[in-house]
């Protein structure tokens, strides 16, 4: 199956809906997640001291939407436009057609299954409009709620990568991997449909 680009296009889930950012958004985001040493504390980027780091980092995503392979979602919940977090394809591999997912969210949202609803969601477009072989995900070994999500979400886990990154501040740090194939994901999902309609 060939790679067809779709943009950041909208998406929904029960409780979610998934939107391309706007310029606008950019002063939520620094309240709700991106000033948060808590969110960033696993993370390569550091806290935002200011909006204005959110702006440029904002305005970037921007211009990545000129691409069709400039994968950005915004997190809301339905009925609310507020910005509570973002999911990004944050690499891809054209020849391999592969991409690697990041993530975060508001600290008031964890722990509801928020984030797996919403890597759920990504994880089917990517992989079955996109067409995407392999989407995988990789967290500090020391968050290990990152990976429960990845596992909740239909991921594998296929090993740690030692001294793999830097952490924002500056040390080595182990990274925990997890992806999803296509092949294996229609599968499930093909089996979850026969579950759903043969009831025991």
């Amino acid at each position: 199956m060939q790679v067809k680009h779709t943009g950041t296009i909208p998406l929904e889930t029960g409780r979610l809906l998934l939107r391309p950012f706007r310029a606008d958004d950019a002063e939520q985001i620094y309240k709700n997640w991106a000033s948060d040493p808590e969110v960033a504390k696993f993370l390569t980027w550091r806290a935002h001291q200011d909006a204005g780091v959110t702006r440029t980092v904002v305005d970037s995503w921007l211009k990545d939407y000129r691409k069709p392979h400039g994968y950005h979602w915004c997190i809301t919940l339905k009925g609310s436009d507020e910005p509570l977090g973002g999911i990004d394809v944050v690499s891809s591999d054209e020849h391999l057609a592969a991409a690697e997912l990041g993530y975060c969210l508001t600290r008031r949202l964890w722990g509801q299954g928020y984030m797996t609803e919403a890597v759920i969601a990504v994880l089917e477009h990517l992989l079955e409009t996109v067409g995407y072989e392999r989407v995988s995900a990789r967290h500090d070994t020391k968050n290990p709620a990152s990976g429960a999500v990845m596992v909740k979400a239909g991921m594998a886990f296929e090993g740690v990568m030692r001294r793999a990154a830097k952490n924002n501040a500056g040390a080595y740090c182990d990274l925990a991997l997890y992806a999803a194939l296509r092949g294996d994901w229609a599968r499930a999902r093909a089996g979850q449909s026969r579950d759903a309609g043969n009831p025991s």
